[in-house]
């Protein structure tokens, strides 16, 4: 059975309608996800290349953790789920460090996806070996950390920007955040 979301209205709230993912992008519906920036002491960036077979941006590098807040879930129990589903992490929810909520839409026409999202942003800091990342649900095919100067580096260069996918300037806001949370 398909993942139902709750419908949103543009100032994010609960419209009492429910429907699957695909329906919701289809029709360009406001719904809300969870990002979770997973970095470590050295000031890198856990970034994961999505699986070959997911519908968007397939096998491209991503947020550290994202997904879909289900109807019925809370902000904090998606992002909980979605660390041990998508990186076998098991983690206590007073580790994450809740940032904001982005407003943010995309339109991407030629496949017919129309995302309209609140994002519910989380930080966790994670100073333990990625490579021992177990990927439960097959939807992450890899991680890696990386470090934020090289992450500037490549999403600078038009040619080198293309293996990520296209989150824009949310990128650098991040890397700005994450960088006062090592400094303080």
């Amino acid at each position: 059975m398909a993942e139902l979301l709750n419908v949103l209205d543009e100032q994010g709230n609960k419209t009492g309608i429910q429907k699957n993912k695909k329906e919701i992008h289809e029709q360009g519906l406001w719904h809300s996800a969870v990002h979770i920036w997973i970095y470590n002491s050295k000031g890198e960036i856990l970034l994961q290349k999505r699986a070959e077979d997911k519908d968007y941006w397939p096998g491209m590098w991503d947020i550290s953790t994202a997904g879909h807040i289900s109807a019925g879930e809370t902000p904090e129990q998606t992002a909980i789920r979605e660390l041990e589903e998508e990186l076998g992490i098991k983690v206590d929810l007073s580790k994450l460090k809740f940032i904001g909520i982005r407003k943010f839409e995309k339109h991407v026409n030629e496949i017919n996806y129309h995302n309209k999202e609140f994002d519910y942003i989380y930080l966790f800091r994670f100073d333990e070996d990625a490579s021992k990342l177990k990927f439960k649900d097959k939807e992450v095919e890899k991680v890696k950390f990386v470090s934020i100067e090289q992450l500037e580096k490549d999403l600078k260069d038009p040619e080198l920007s293309k293996k990520y996918v296209p989150h824009g300037q949310y990128y650098f806001d991040i890397f700005e955040v994450i960088e006062k949370e090592l400094s303080k």
